[in-house]
């Protein structure tokens, strides 16, 4: 079974919209776990618009799934704040500073050197490392080259064109997939995963390990709630057919 990292990053932006501390960041990271998650991601960023960095520290103190910080490594206090907190997983995204998300993955061709040196970085602190890139065979070919453990596919392009043509939109992520395993990298996926696209591409995607989802999951959560949403999920990851690959319109349920 594919697992489910949780991103948080919408909770914590949530709740600095207001000040003070509600949402409670904290609490909803321990809820998470408990409602079946399998892991923990937040990717904070240097204007700390989202999850800051304090907010790592409090999280690796009471996190017991996977712990993933996601981010850019040209960052120095990035950097910093990973080799000092320790989380299990490390995924590096080439964000640009100020941008809204993450929309490109590496040229891991062009940055092999950088790379290489990064992920040495991280990997002598015991910590996993994945590569965030496009679904191109070439580049998760040349991630391996970096000494990378895993790669994480951006599947925005997936999400986009799904309804367009699944087998179509999906067949780039599965040559994508199929190079990781030639070249023995793990493999993680995220963005723009939801409960409609999910399950196909859990179904289909050779040796996929781990999906990272929050802004999608967060807002399915406002109308099913969180325990029920992370169940839904989870489901969907399962692989057990459910007669129904689309989830009810909002507000039918």
């Amino acid at each position: 079974m594919t697992r489910l990292s949780v991103n948080i990053n919408k909770i914590a932006t949530l709740r600095n919209s207001r000040g003070g501390n509600n949402p409670d960041l904290i609490q909803v990271a321990k809820d998470c776990e408990a409602f079946g998650a399998q892991g923990i991601t937040v990717h904070p960023r240097p204007d700390e618009r989202h999850i800051r960095y304090d907010d790592v520290y409090a999280l690796k103190e009471i996190v017991t799934a996977e712990f993933n910080i996601e981010g850019n490594c040209d960052e120095e206090k990035f950097m910093d704040l990973v080799l000092a907190v320790k989380p299990h997983q490390v995924t590096l995204v080439p964000d640009a500073r100020g941008q809204l998300t993450s929309n490109h993955g590496w040229n891991t061709i062009e940055n092999k050197r950088y790379l290489t040196d990064v992920v040495k970085a991280f990997q002598d602190e015991g910590i996993r490392v994945s590569l965030f890139v496009d679904p191109l065979p070439e580049m998760v070919e040349a991630a391996a080259a970096t000494g990378t453990d895993r790669v994480e596919l951006y599947t925005e392009a997936y999400a986009s064109h799904y309804h367009q043509g699944i087998e179509l939109a999906a067949a780039p992520y599965i040559q994508a997939a199929e190079m990781a395993q030639k070249v023995g990298l793990g493999l993680n996926a995220g963005h723009d995963l939801d409960l409609n696209n999910l399950q196909y591409f859990a179904r289909n995607i050779p040796g996929l390990q781990e999906v990272s989802i929050g802004h999608a999951l967060v807002c399915d959560a406002l109308y099913y709630g969180l325990e029920n949403t992370i169940q839904m999920y989870l489901q969907r990851l399962s692989n057990i057919p459910t007669g129904n690959e689309e989830i009810p319109v909002k507000g039918e349920v």
